[in-house]
């Protein structure tokens, strides 16, 4: 790994997603009354799960402001967000927030997406993340939120307002999911319908 501060910053994003896994899964359930060693582990996850949020936005501008664009980097940096979305969802679902099949959308996806991208880089085409892309990872993060202010006990999942968000938020990730997916394989098509 070629050691400058972008690359470790991706490299940290990692560690610390899987730490906040860690603890978060030894926090309790939203639906149970936390005792404070539990709630202090739920802060604790979500200060180190916004840190790693925060460090996605940095490492690339670093990388970029700084010339220090390497092919580690290039690899690591979207495998550590597909890293981040599927812990996410698998932690989603181990807290009873998100029913499994939507994880399950989510995270096949994102494999999906991904293996195309991989497709396009042999044939030396990038696939830029579209409008929908960008639109998915938003209510993705949204979702996340959400989901984080109710596990933190910080806003009420029985609220009936509540409610609504997260049933509206896990609509919109689904739909958005699967509409943004299947248009980024209609709009490559001829890399899978090419013949070589």
């Amino acid at each position: 790994m070629p050691l400058n501060l972008p690359n470790v910053l991706t490299v940290a994003r990692i560690i610390m997603i899987f730490v906040a896994l860690v603890l978060a899964t030894n926090a309790g359930l939203p639906t149970a009354e936390p005792t404070a060693s539990e709630l202090l582990l739920r802060y604790i996850a979500f200060g180190l799960a916004f840190l790693a949020g925060i460090t996605d936005l940095v490492d690339g501008y670093l990388a970029r402001k700084w010339n220090q664009v390497t092919d580690f980097g290039a690899l690591m940096d979207p495998l550590a967000d597909k890293v981040f979305v599927t812990v996410s969802m698998f932690f989603l679902v181990a807290i009873q927030l998100i029913p499994a099949w939507v994880a399950a959308i989510v995270i096949c996806r994102e494999f999906m997406v991904t293996g195309l991208r991989t497709l396009a880089a042999k044939s030396g085409k990038v696939i830029s993340a579209d409008k929908l892309g960008k639109l998915k990872t938003f209510l993705q993060m949204m979702l996340l939120l959400v989901s984080a202010l109710i596990w933190m006990q910080l806003i009420k999942q029985s609220m009936p307002v509540v409610l609504w968000i997260m049933r509206a938020l896990i609509g919109g990730v689904v739909v958005v999911t699967v509409v943004s997916g299947a248009n980024y394989f209609i709009k490559n098509r001829d890399l899978i319908t090419e013949k070589k």
